[in-house]
């Protein structure tokens, strides 16, 4: 296995630019449900009004231009190309800090968090929070795409993450992430206990109680509590499909997203709509447009709507499986709208800070940027 690091820079042809306003201008649109509203699915109406946005006014050259500013890099681990976004801090004692997203997000989601987190001087912070940052895509996800090998699970991320960290040089280091990264730096934690400083996580790391619960472990829970376990029983009754299928068939599906770059889009945004906070709130109102749709192009650029499902949800572990608790420190920042509870998480995780916020939904660090960046320079902080 090759320990070499190229230098990465994106480069889309020209070509694959005009094929997609080509498909975006043939699409072939279906006819809006009774009511065009979010319940079954996301509205023709809006959908057709950001498609033509995406026609008209987005630009991915300049999308493209923003992502090139920050050094950008690819190794091969375990036969998997990894590409990743290497920032370094201009403060010399930073701490190296690993960030890895979810789906259906990319590195993207963190591009208004990576100048306060590297250079807080030069955004009204104390130089001695700066972080050196390594911001990679998950296999199978983005210029990380697509895969060509099984068992890429979340333990097999994080060694491959263990490893990235070794090559580049970095004896210690912070993790942090959110949804399949949530998921990924605490096992991180438990791959590379001695190297991994404190593991951050927006959302709350697991385990997530067996339900339905009894009525006497219910009643022992507080009333915020209970509203996360009303929240995951109407996930799981309301929202479980998209996984059922992504775990089950991402084959299948990918024929359709990677053909269709509507079908695409509307796939993500269905999430992106759930998933933000408060959620009668149309996705684009709440984050911006040209954000949205740039993290879309990753997906379609590179046609890994299958890799990415088959990464993010085949896992082979066993459900309910207990997991050794590393030892290493871990926050918890939880947003509004997510479920994450410390007693279950506590099972797992040495938890030495958890911040129950009122506001904000599952995408931390497009929704609030300041508020995430605070969390985790506070939190790291004390383990520098």
């Amino acid at each position: 296995m090759s320990d070499e690091i190229h230098e990465f820079r994106i480069d889309i042809p020209q070509q694959q630019l005009d094929d997609l306003c080509a498909r975006l201008d043939g699409a072939r649109w279906p006819a809006p449900l009774p009511g065009d509203g979010w319940d079954t699915g996301v509205p023709t109406t809006w959908l057709r009004e950001l498609v033509d946005y995406w026609r008209g006014e987005y630009d991915w050259r300049t999308a493209e231009a923003q992502l090139n500013s920050y050094a950008q890099f690819t190794t091969e681990i375990d036969g998997q190309r990894i590409h990743f976004l290497h920032v370094r801090s201009p403060e010399a004692d930073a701490l190296p800090l690993l960030m890895t997203h979810g789906w259906p997000g990319s590195v993207v989601e963190f591009l208004d968090v990576i100048g306060p987190l590297s250079d807080p001087r030069a955004h009204g912070g104390d130089p001695k929070d700066a972080f050196h940052l390594v911001i990679p895509s998950l296999p199978g996800f983005g210029f990380s795409g697509p895969v060509t090998e099984a068992g890429w699970t979340v333990e097999k991320t994080a060694q491959a993450w263990a490893e990235l960290m070794r090559r580049l040089g970095y004896e210690r280091y912070g993790v942090q992430g959110g949804d399949i990264g949530a998921d990924v730096s605490p096992e991180v934690g438990r791959t590379a206990p001695d190297h991994v400083a404190g593991v951050h996580v927006n959302g709350g790391p697991g385990p997530f109680p067996s339900l339905p619960l009894s009525e006497a472990e219910l009643a022992s829970l507080t009333e915020l509590e209970q509203d996360r376990i009303r929240r995951i029983e109407a996930f799981m009754q309301e929202e479980y499909g998209y996984i059922a299928v992504q775990s089950t068939r991402p084959q299948t599906l990918a024929y359709g997203l990677v053909d269709s770059p509507v079908g695409q889009l509307a796939w993500i945004m269905d999430k992106f709509r759930e998933w933000t906070h408060p959620r009668n709130v149309d996705p684009d109102k709440i984050i911006d447009r040209d954000r949205l749709l740039t993290n879309v192009m990753l997906y379609w650029l590179n046609g890994t709507a299958g890799s990415s499902a088959y990464v993010g949800y085949a896992q082979e572990a066993p459900w309910g499986a207990t997991k050794v608790n590393s030892g290493v420190p871990t926050a918890a920042l939880v947003f509004a709208h997510d479920v994450g509870i410390r007693r279950y998480a506590e099972t797992e995780n040495t938890i030495t800070r958890w911040h129950d916020v009122d506001r904000g939904g599952h995408f931390a660090a497009m929704e609030e940027p300041e508020l995430l960046t605070t969390d985790v320079r506070e939190f790291f902080r004390e383990l520098r």
